[in-house]
């Protein structure tokens, strides 16, 4: 009796385990596509914001096909790669390549005044994990417009302030450029010089984000230096 007990509690234990993976299982396929467009909403929201355009979930794709008006491919050349979709390119994925070999997504945004800016996302390390974001240059390939920015686990307070509108809104006006020489955005410990076209504030306490996400600029748009040269306005 007492190896029957054990046999059935076994049997019912198996079967309850493959019962519940088969329910988790359906549940992560059946829920996959809703993710998969939530994300691309976020994505959609986030360029938008880099441009000034605030959108909602309901409101994200119309606006986004409103003034996202062109997206492209492009090589470390700056020419562009036919035959990939720029919204679906994972910066992820391309870092792990050489740089020759890397697919570099580019958007163009034209606003209500007729202004026309190209917008490039970025992807770096922080201090606990990935940092990410956009940032919108005018047409003359060295003014930012506007940057947004976000993280997946940054310090509340700390490393997390980068996604804040005090911090982002640091970055307009600045310029990438210095004599034709491409030297990116500093972000100063202790603050940035008055004036300073190339820095912005770091945040208290959050150094090591803060050097994360200048790191992250250089290396994110230096890869576009070439398409700056050579479509200045």
């Amino acid at each position: 009796m007492k190896n029957f007990s054990n046999r059935y509690i076994f049997i019912f234990s198996a079967v309850m385990v493959i019962f519940v993976a088969t329910l988790l299982s359906l549940a992560a396929t059946l829920l996959q596509p809703r993710q998969q467009r939530n994300l691309e909403t976020e994505k959609k929201k986030s360029m938008l914001e880099a441009v000034g355009i605030i959108s909602t979930a309901e409101t994200a794709e119309s606006l986004y096909e409103k003034y996202i008006t062109e997206s492209y491919v492009l090589d470390i050349k700056g020419n562009i790669v036919q035959g990939v979709n720029a919204f679906n390119v994972v910066l992820k994925d391309e870092q792990k390549k050489s740089p020759e070999q890397q697919n570099l997504p580019l958007f163009e945004a034209q606003l209500e005044d007729g202004k026309k800016i190209v917008i490039i996302p970025v992807e770096g390390k922080g201090l606990w994990g990935p940092i990410y974001g956009y940032v919108s240059i005018k047409s003359d390939m060295n003014t930012i417009y506007g940057v947004t920015f976000d993280h997946k686990g940054e310090t509340p307070g700390l490393g997390a302030e980068i996604n804040t509108t005090d911090f982002e809104s640091m970055f307009k006006g600045l310029k990438l450029f210095e004599d034709n020489e491409f030297v990116s955005i500093r972000v100063v410990k202790g603050g940035s010089p008055p004036y300073d076209p190339h820095g912005v504030d770091a945040i208290s306490g959050g150094t090591i984000t803060s050097k994360g996400l200048e790191a992250m600029l250089k290396d994110c748009l230096v890869k576009y230096e070439d398409y700056f040269i050579n479509n200045r306005n």
